[in-house]
């Protein structure tokens, strides 16, 4: 999954992009609400963490105008304020959900979880093939009874690869849905996570549940293989 962190403080920014990749997501991080709604604009997100004081554009605006364009992404609304009249205008320019710092990084990423697993993003409480099942809530992966120990990038494709279990996924779609907005390295480095996966979600049990499809990239059987 991909978020985009729009932050101007560098170091609360640098926090949020470390603490939220080492949970396996994407994350884009814009410094002003400018450059924000470019990022918005350019790539799509699961959700936003959007700081209420930025230069440029506050996130009043950036809010407001993210949902004129119909961008209903969900926008969770980062402040240093502690006003229950800041937190109504920014529930009211169509902010889902508001945090005021400081706070715990545990509590940001329950809020986010909440977030993305609510119905109208028609997300599922659990990913689930054959008997291969994944908890992004949790963050845990089991194969039967079994669970199987990932690392963040790992998790995070296998979670990309069930949510379109049955469709073959082509490397480039899994680099921009998994990977950041500046990485640079090449597409062969999905070919090299893939195999770490097969290593651990099929070969101890005997499985093939991640098919190469030539010419159009990896496809995750929707019977778990």
């Amino acid at each position: 999954m991909r978020i985009l962190v729009v932050e101007d403080e560098p170091a609360m920014a640098e926090s949020l992009r470390i603490g939220l990749q080492a949970e396996g997501f994407a994350v884009d991080v814009a410094a002003d609400g400018e450059e924000g709604l470019w990022y918005a604009a350019e790539v799509e997100y699961d959700a936003i963490v959007l700081d209420l004081m930025l230069p440029k554009v506050n996130g009043f605006v950036v809010c407001r105008t993210l949902r004129e364009r119909e961008d209903w992404t969900p926008i969770l609304m980062l402040t240093a304020k502690d006003g229950h009249l800041d937190e109504a205008e920014g529930l009211d320019t169509g902010a889902d959900d508001y945090l005021t710092k400081p706070f715990a990084f545990v509590v940001l990423l329950a809020r986010l979880r909440s977030l993305l697993r609510r119905p109208g993003r028609a997300r599922p409480t659990t990913l689930q093939a054959g008997d291969l099942t994944l908890d992004p809530a949790t963050h845990t992966v089991r194969r039967g009874e079994t669970e199987v120990d990932l690392t963040p990038r790992e998790f995070a494709i296998l979670e990309f690869l069930l949510s379109r279990a049955g469709t073959a996924c082509s490397k480039p779609e899994i680099l921009e849905n998994v990977w950041d907005f500046d990485f640079d390295g090449g597409p062969n480095i999905v070919e090299v996570y893939v195999g770490s996966l097969r290593k651990k979600i099929d070969a101890p049990f005997d499985r093939q549940s991640i098919v190469t499809v030539r010419g159009a990239g990896y496809l995750l059987e929707q019977h778990g293989g």
